[in-house]
């Protein structure tokens, strides 16, 4: 298989998610850069390759691989050490519940296009369209401090990284942007501590990429 290539966007959580996953497998890639702010993933180009015009996409020689969830199963699949879910079915169970939460029902009402229909065509005001964001993250880290408490360590889940980790870093790299107060939620806070620590972790972060 020739090299990996990830279409991404430095703010992107979806992307933010991939690159975590691809460090942690210690996996080489090439990054292309998908301006969101400017509508690169709308053009033509762009959306031949992928018809959603979203980031990620992983390309591997001939595959091209949409979807975040998608492209870190492909990469757990095909790279064994480090698993990103337990072989165990039911703590395989709670882990995809974890990542799930953060990936299905917070992120999607908080990325990049829906908060420009509020605000265009939608007509809400900045202020009004931080409250959203804030609500549903709130909303959500509620009850995933209660989901992960009984079973977290260091992590999220135990004591080694999981797709629970890996997707909430991103958001939580997030709620800070949106000054979304996270004292409230220790479990959360300790396992994000536990991660800023991890190099593959740390090397994800958007600060640390291309900002264009």
């Amino acid at each position: 298989m020739s090299g990996l290539i990830l279409y991404d966007y430095f703010r992107s959580s979806a992307s933010y998610r991939v690159r975590i996953g691809l460090n942690l497998k210690g996996v080489a890639y090439e990054q292309r850069k998908v301006n969101l702010v400017d509508g690169s993933q709308k053009a033509d180009d762009y959306k031949a390759l992928n018809p959603q015009g979203f980031v990620p996409m992983l390309v591997a020689g001939e595959k091209k691989i949409t979807q975040s969830l998608a492209i870190l199963d492909w990469l757990d699949a095909r790279y064994d050490d480090p698993p990103f879910v337990p072989s165990d079915p039911d703590k395989r169970a709670h882990v995809l519940a974890l990542a799930t939460a953060v990936a299905c029902d917070i992120h999607p009402l908080n990325n990049l296009r829906v908060l420009k229909y509020l605000k265009d065509p939608l007509g809400v005001s900045e202020g009004a369209k931080d409250e959203w964001y804030r609500h549903w993250v709130k909303e959500g880290f509620d009850a995933l401090e209660a989901m992960a408490k009984p079973h977290a360590g260091a992590w999220l889940f135990g004591d080694a990284p999981t797709l629970a980790d890996i997707c909430l870093m991103p958001q939580l790299y997030n709620a800070r942007r949106f000054s979304v107060p996270i004292s409230d939620y220790p479990t959360l806070r300790r396992a994000d501590e536990t991660a800023s620590g991890h190099p593959a972790f740390a090397a994800a972060h958007p600060d640390l990429q291309e900002q264009h």
